[in-house]
């Protein structure tokens, strides 16, 4: 009788044993398959409180591993999006401004936009930069001075992108530059929503 009440009190515990270690493994799993889902609904989440949304999550989606769910590391994506953009950009717009054939007008505005994307390039350098060598206690001074670079590149693609307004300049050149200016404008604009959005959440 005894070892009958044994063999049943063995059985007992090493059944709740194997559930709880199922349970271990499947929550496990589960956490393992739920995280990138995780991951990129926070960019989604993200990217709802930025200005170009659509193209927030189509520059970013690809970045979610690294991303994770951190809106520091979200901000430092977005720069390093916009700041690649832009220097491709810049190594685009110096090729076009050495074709033969430009008019004088057309070739002054290309040296104004080079020089501003010049200027945006080390903006967004230097917000890179400030962001990845912070220390905790200096937040706020350093969100002030990479809010401050931001906004500076902004209106330097923007400057760009209103020289080639107006008449008076080939149809093909000018579509071509403003269609790449406003990409790294809409780029920036929502670096800064992140980074608004990080020091928010850092508060």
């Amino acid at each position: 009788m005894e070892s009958s009440s044994s063999s049943t009190h063995f059985a007992t515990c090493f059944l709740t044993a194997l559930s709880i270690s199922f349970c271990i493994i499947s929550s496990t799993s589960a956490a393992r398959d739920l995280a990138p889902k995780t991951n990129t609904e926070f960019i989604k989440t993200s990217c709802s409180a930025t200005t170009y949304p659509k193209l927030c999550l189509t520059s970013l989606s690809s970045h979610a591993s690294t991303i994770q769910t951190s809106p520091k590391l979200m901000a430092g994506a977005a720069l390093n999006v916009t700041l690649s953009s832009a220097k491709s950009t810049s190594a685009t717009m110096l090729k076009l401004s050495q074709r033969h054939g430009l008019k004088p007008k057309e070739v002054g505005a290309m040296r104004d936009c080079l020089e501003e994307l010049s200027d945006s390039v080390d903006e967004l350098r230097s917000s890179i930069a400030e962001m990845g060598n912070f220390k905790s206690y200096d937040f706020q001074l350093m969100i002030s001075d990479v809010q401050t670079w931001v906004s500076a590149a902004l209106t330097d693609e923007n400057t760009c992108s209103e020289g080639f307004g107006g008449n008076g300049m080939n149809g093909n050149l000018k579509t071509a530059v403003r269609g790449q200016i406003v990409n790294i404008a809409h780029l920036t604009s929502n670096a800064l929503a992140l980074i608004n959005r990080y020091a928010s959440v850092h508060g």
